[in-house]
């Protein structure tokens, strides 16, 4: 997932015969939680040995029976073996319990990035939205996004987050923002991730044009994005919240450290080597990254809260 922590509308009989049908009356029922236009899409969640239960049982119920528009398909990426516990909140999935589903499994732990990969070479649809399994998705998310993905003729679409824990309520939180447009968001790619990857809907076939997920830990999404503008592809942020974005006591440590400023130093090498960025951008880059991620976790906490308090955005 990538680095930084920084920040609509919904879609009656007595008895007797009716004198006439209607041609309506003659075409089936839509499926519930279906809007007129939209095209059929997948759900891809990674999880893993240390995602909650309660927290994945919410994500999943948030992402598919609550939405306004419910996805055709939820794909869950099983990344290693899993306790008991997760194991058969896996099995209640499989079964139906939440709509149409596919389960993959990895027999060991491999990374999110190859859990990405694998599910969306996996879905029979073009259009993937992502969903992780601690947050929640809005019920209005998918009714917003998927007829935008059609009517604009989009690659990449996300939007707008808030944070929330175990002790700020969901709705309550920071807002996270995101550029909206294409210009908006090419610009500011090469100093700053330009989307929330827990918001995203992804154009799959453009997605495995550009290769795909890669691995590069906490960045895949950043490369990914960087790899999709230079191959041309259509690119907005909605305004919108359309995520709420679970922070707990474990964010800031999982920001820092050398293994991470190693996987900032091959990104901006990359964004140099492509002309994404220039030379003095690559120091300036790299040298506010090494400050975020060598620094004590206490640091990390207050440095965050005071770009995502003060305008929503994080470097």
């Amino acid at each position: 997932m990538t680095d930084p922590a920084q920040p609509a509308p919904p879609v009656g009989g007595g008895g007797g015969e009716p004198s006439a049908r209607r041609a309506e009356d003659e075409a089936p029922a839509r499926p519930a939680g279906r809007v007129e236009g939209a095209e059929p899409f997948a759900v891809l969640m990674p999880l893993w040995a240390k995602d909650r239960p309660d927290r994945v049982r919410q994500a999943i119920v948030s992402a598919t029976e609550s939405q306004q528009l419910r996805p055709d398909l939820l794909i869950l990426t099983v990344d290693g073996p899993l306790p008991a516990p997760l194991e058969a909140l896996v099995e209640r999935v499989e079964a139906g319990d939440h709509g149409p589903a596919t389960v993959l499994r990895h027999s060991a732990h491999r990374g999110v990035a190859s859990a990405l990969q694998d599910g969306l070479e996996t879905s029979p649809y073009e259009l993937v939205a992502r969903a992780d399994a601690d947050d929640m998705c809005r019920p209005e998310r998918f009714a917003l996004q998927i007829p935008r993905m059609r009517r604009d003729r989009l690659d990449l679409l996300g939007g707008a987050m808030r944070e929330f824990s175990d002790r700020v309520a969901p709705g309550r939180g920071p807002l996270r923002t995101r550029p909206l447009t294409h210009a908006e968001i090419t610009a500011y790619l090469p100093r700053h991730s330009p989307f929330h990857h827990p918001t995203m809907v992804l154009r799959r076939s453009t997605v495995l044009a550009v290769g795909g997920y890669r691995d590069l830990p906490l960045l895949e999404d950043y490369w990914l994005w960087e790899r999709m503008m230079l191959g041309g592809a259509r690119m907005a942020n909605l305004p919108d919240v359309l995520v709420d974005y679970r922070v707990d006591e474990h964010l800031f440590a999982r920001r820092g450290g050398w293994r991470l400023f190693a996987s900032d130093l091959r990104l901006q090498r990359r964004f140099v080597r492509d002309r994404v960025t220039t030379p003095a951008g690559f120091l300036r880059n790299l040298g506010e990254r090494g400050v975020y991620r060598l620094a004590p976790g206490w640091a990390r906490r207050l440095a965050y809260r005071r770009f995502v308090e003060h305008d929503g955005r994080t470097a």
